[in-house]
């Protein structure tokens, strides 16, 4: 296999880590906060994610730097992707307060 397609490939696989850890994040944080025992939601979901990324990366790289850092910078543009997709819409947003002037 080409250098080239294994750097793509390991792109890719970023991007696919950081789409179930970040997609898992935000699904955890609505289950949890409506939930009576969300500690348990929140570790247990830290854990999952956390094995699932590591677990990733360790498969992606198998002893290459290019290949972390690639399957990194994947990473990181799915979480800009799934933050930018589970954004609240314009309409739901709430105003920050208005500062208080002191002065007459």
């Amino acid at each position: 296999m080409s250098e080239t397609l294994t750097v793509v490939l390991a792109g890719m696989a970023g991007m696919a880590l950081g789409a179930v850890f970040f997609g898992g994040l935000w699904w955890t944080v609505r289950k949890g906060l409506s939930s009576p025992r969300s500690a348990i939601w929140f570790f247990g979901s830290l854990v999952l994610r956390m094995s699932i990324a590591l677990v990733g990366f360790y498969f992606v790289g198998r002893g290459h730097w290019e290949r972390l850092v690639v399957c990194l910078l994947g990473f990181i543009i799915a979480r800009l992707i799934v933050t930018w997709l589970t954004r609240p819409s314009g309409e739901n947003q709430t105003r920050p307060a208005q500062e208080a002037s002191h002065a007459p």
